[in-house]
């Protein structure tokens, strides 16, 4: 004895004309987002290296308060790794190692962006806790 549906027809998949359309909107979807977002991440980069530099420059005022004086350029960041102030070395939001060197007695914190060599514009410009000087009329 065979059962009849009547008016009823067995479930089916989707076809593949309907996969296709929601891939394609799901990739347009996507490409938006990616076309809003990257900027965006550019300049949260920045701002991260910005405060990780803060970071760093008072660690190295805490290193002074400890020892009188700030760590000379050949021993750098690693002192304050050594006094424990610092966990690690620390690197930039590109994954490079930060520049340390003293000037004038003054501490100064450099990354040098993006493209990790000195100078550049944009996300390449340097970014360093080093004091603007005042332009000479």
């Amino acid at each position: 004895m065979k059962r009849q549906f009547k008016g009823r027809r067995a479930p089916r998949g989707m076809t593949l004309i309907e996969i296709m359309v929601v891939l394609v909107i799901l990739g347009l979807i996507a490409s938006a987002v990616v076309i809003a977002v990257f900027p965006q991440l550019q300049k949260a980069r920045v701002d991260r290296t910005t405060l990780d530099i803060g970071n760093i420059d008072s660690g190295l005022k805490l290193y002074n308060a400890r020892k009188g004086k700030f760590p000379d350029t050949a021993t750098g960041l690693k002192a304050l790794v050594d006094m424990e102030i610092l966990d690690k070395m620390p690197k930039d939001a590109w994954g490079n190692d930060y520049v340390y060197t003293l000037e004038s007695g003054r501490p100064v914190v450099t990354s040098y962006g993006a493209d990790g060599v000195p100078g550049g514009e944009g996300s390449d410009a340097d970014i360093t806790n080093r004091p603007v000087t005042a332009a000479k009329p």
